[in-house]
């Protein structure tokens, strides 16, 4: 159960400098957080990616001027202080409302963050709040404040000789469509599950029966539907279109329907589940059915047990490409950081190749094998209900509180696997 406890906390109003119109949000962060914490919640707020250095300057309450910069050895030539190592409450006063302190992110861009403490607050242990806020985060490298407001009269006016190029580079850069690019759009709503995916991962909380069972609701549908005398499959070894139509309604994956709803073929993700639940060993074939497996018989009556299973099943894939490739998504999906749906390939192919990886003729992994290794990440995500809702194709789907849990778990289970990373 989720802490009563209520800790001390600072709301800060943090705006960024020489925007127009003002970008800005309202915070309300615990004052026990670090520096390196705080930047991590601004990020989240602003939509920032933590690909640069940052500052916080102040005057403390004791009359000492600080530096605080991260990350980790971006202080070693600056003499200023680690932000790991400083809270917020060393740097404001709760009682002197209306102080200010200045944050830096990116120190070629020079985006000056000006946070001005409201006053005190308090928080539910385990919180972040965004209050409020108006206007879209600035674009990653461009330019500062200048080069940023020049992109987006530039994308505003169709008729700029620009504005194609620009629109094609914003796309690039974000996912986002030159032409839906809202500069003034700000979703408080997806800035506080942004910063709850956060707080999970800093005050980790239990897995509620309720988190694991949406989490693992499509792998549990079928072996709902295989208990007993198991699903009859058509004589292409497909399911019954009457069990396609009903897992579209019952799983909710409506959405995913291309023509009419009950063969597989038009709903994909039920073809993956019926091959991974196989592939799984939670199911078998048997006379022209689907029947349950002992592993699946167990992992129907106990459901702890087949959260775990599933846990180790996407930390530990067979093939060491594709563990590698989970871990990065993992990454991302965590850090709610990532590249653009249609970069993600060109990561994963990169990654590949830093960390070695080679065909047994000793050359380079090819595009399709980089796609094959792209499509088994995905569809054995898809088969699990680990994200919300996304609003765009190629917007990345943001955690729920099961996904947040859920990735933590194979995070801490490839850690301690034979060839995972160090702790």
């Amino acid at each position: 159960m989720q802490s009563a406890a209520r800790v001390p906390a600072f709301e800060l109003r943090i705006s960024i400098e020489d925007t127009e119109p003002v970008i800005w949000r309202r915070l309300r962060v615990p004052a026990a957080l670090t520096v390196e914490e705080f930047h991590l919640a601004v990020q989240a707020a602003f939509g920032w990616e933590d690909r640069h250095v940052y500052a916080v300057r102040c005057v403390d309450p004791s009359g000492n001027q600080r530096v605080v910069a991260g990350p980790l050895g971006a202080t070693e030539d600056s003499g200023a202080e680690a932000a790991s190592a400083v809270v917020l409450s060393d740097l404001l006063d709760p009682r002197k409302p209306g102080t200010a302190c200045e944050y830096e992110y990116d120190f070629g861009d020079g985006w000056t963050h000006q946070v001005e403490l409201l006053g005190p607050a308090e928080l539910a242990y385990g919180e972040l709040q965004c209050l409020g806020g108006a206007n879209r985060g600035p674009v990653e490298d461009s330019g500062g404040p200048e080069g940023y407001a020049n992109l987006v009269r530039i994308l505003a006016d169709r008729h700029h000789p620009e504005h194609g190029d620009a629109g094609r580079w914003v796309f690039e850069t974000t996912g986002e469509f030159g032409q839906r690019f809202d500069a003034t759009r700000f979703d408080v709503d997806a800035a506080n599950r942004r910063l709850r995916i956060l707080s999970l991962q800093w005050w980790p909380q239990p897995l509620t029966d309720g988190e694991r069972d949406a989490v693992l609701k499509p792998v549990r549908w079928f072996l709902e539907n295989a208990e007993g005398d198991g699903l009859e499959l058509t004589k292409d070894g497909y399911l019954k279109p009457f069990l396609v139509a009903r897992a579209v309604e019952e799983i909710g994956w409506d959405g995913a329907v291309l023509g009419k709803g009950n063969r597989e073929a038009n709903v994909l993700p039920v073809r993956e589940l019926r091959e991974h639940v196989l592939a799984w060993k939670l199911v078998r074939k048997l006379k022209g059915r689907l029947v349950l497996t002992p592993r699946g018989r167990r992992a129907l009556e106990r459901p702890g047990d087949l959260w775990d299973y599933m846990v180790d099943v996407i930390a530990n894939p067979k093939h060491d490409a594709v563990r590698l490739a989970m871990r990065l998504y993992t990454h991302w999906y965590l850090s709610g950081i990532a590249p653009p749906r249609l970069l993600e390939r060109d990561v994963i192919s990169l990654a590949l190749e830093d960390a070695g990886f080679v065909t047994p003729s000793g050359h380079g992994i090819p595009e399709e094998w980089v796609t094959d290794i792209y499509r088994r990440v995905l569809w054995s995500l898809m088969c699990l209900r680990v994200f919300d809702r996304g609003d765009h194709l190629f917007h990345r789907q943001m955690l729920t509180d099961g996904g947040v849990k859920f990735f933590m778990a194979v995070r801490d289970a490839d850690r301690h696997s034979p060839g995972g990373p160090a702790s």
